[in-house]
């Protein structure tokens, strides 16, 4: 099942921050003929409409049940869905459905902060000790929120697989605290400290709890929660009438594609709803297409930050990534707030997340001129592996198929 402007809607798996690359190869090949007539520069490879729809036929499949795109730029702009919303009624894909973006929400807590700091009540260069005092162990060195912001902090995270179906569905209606958070973070089992990964600004390691420290920070300044910080400062400035900070509320209101997870006897459990506190600032957060397209062009253009600061959304520091996996970047590509994702002679920059049923992902180059905004409803929670579709639609970019 196939709807929209275009059919190419795609169900690219962003279990990993570096997977975007996936979906940028094909907005970056992206010359589509538009209505208008325009195209795409002549350094980009023409796609076949007709063999990216043959390559997303067929949803849902064993790998999603549904996927949307959405596309916009100076060549004009197109959408399209795949697959369905339910798979009990078979309502289709809503192409402005919302929901649940994961590490997306991180760079709505970067923004926050930085419009702190913009305001000078925030300083980069001081320490979380200074602000939090209560938050990390006695016997961590001093680590500064500009750490925590470009991931470079070497702070331990929580050993548990969140994303793993048995915890999840066990647990997924769980209220978690930061304070739990937090203990769980830096604390084994036994109470004793985690040592750090590094020494503090010598290395990159993306995870949640740099900015699960940062919403505590954003909270102890403001004196509110730090909802409040993204609601006043970006959501209702930029009217996106589609993006909550939910806190304790477990269902997604408004037009939606549900989530799911495939079971080994073939049968999908429905994982729409959970509790998002297990991820509170760093990945919480509940949008939809139009929402991020409209909250990215604003970030990238200055809309939303002074130039100093946003300049520093796309300073990455000169340091390695801590142990990166095969395939994945080997020196720091994360800025502060943003990733880089080089394809070829152009550099998107954008964020990825995802939460059981549920993995999405926002990409434009530095001027705007080509933005995409996916979701995919994967029926593998916390899966690394690309779906067939994934390696079909990559196939069709590639003139393969």
């Amino acid at each position: 099942m196939i709807s929209g402007s275009s059919p190419m809607s795609q169900d690219f798996l962003a279990a990993r921050l570096w997977s975007m690359k996936t979906i940028i190869a094909v907005v970056a090949a992206a010359a589509l003929t538009l209505g208008s007539g325009a195209t795409a520069s002549a350094a980009e490879p023409p796609l076949d409409p007709a063999k990216l729809a043959a390559a997303i036929a067929g949803l849902p499949n064993d790998d999603a049940s549904g996927a949307l795109l959405q596309v916009r730029g100076a060549d004009g702009q197109w959408q399209g869905t795949s697959g369905v919303a339910n798979l009990h009624t078979g309502q289709r894909v809503p192409i402005d459905g919302r929901f649940r973006i994961g590490s997306m929400t991180k760079s709505f807590t970067a923004t926050a902060a930085l419009q702190l700091v913009a305001k000078g009540r925030l300083d980069l260069n001081r320490t979380v000790q200074s602000y939090v005092p209560d938050v990390l162990p006695t016997s961590y060195p001093p680590i500064t929120i500009d750490q925590l912001l470009s991931y470079t902090s070497g702070l331990p995270g929580s050993d548990i697989d969140h994303k793993d179906p048995t915890w999840f569905l066990a647990h997924r209606f769980d209220t978690w605290t930061p304070q739990q958070l937090f203990r769980v973070s830096f604390h084994n089992e036994d109470g004793s400290v985690k040592p750090l990964h590094f020494t503090p600004g010598t290395m990159q390691n993306y995870g949640n709890i740099d900015y699960l420290v940062l919403g505590a920070v954003i909270e102890k300044v403001t004196g509110r929660p730090y909802g409040e910080a993204i609601e006043n400062g970006v959501i209702r400035p930029l009217h996106l009438t589609a993006t909550t900070v939910p806190g304790t509320n477990t269902g997604i209101h408004g037009p939606h594609a549900h989530g799911y997870e495939l079971r080994g006897d073939g049968s999908c459990v429905d994982i729409t709803d959970a509790n998002p506190t297990y991820q509170w600032a760093a990945a919480e957060m509940i949008s939809n297409a139009p929402d991020l397209d409209r909250f990215l062009v604003a970030l990238m253009s200055g809309r939303l930050l002074p130039p100093a600061q946003t300049r520093l959304l796309f300073e990455i520091p000169d340091v390695d990534v801590l142990n990166p996996g095969e395939g994945e970047p080997t020196h720091a590509y994360l800025g502060h707030g943003l990733a880089s994702f080089p394809t070829g002679d152009l550099v998107f920059w954008g964020k990825t997340g995802d939460r059981p049923g549920y993995n999405n992902g926002m990409a434009a180059t530095r001027d705007l001129t080509r933005r995409a905004v996916f979701s995919v409803n994967t029926l593998h929670m916390g899966g690394s592996t690309q779906p067939v579709t994934t390696r079909k639609i990559i196939a069709a970019v590639a003139g393969l198929a």
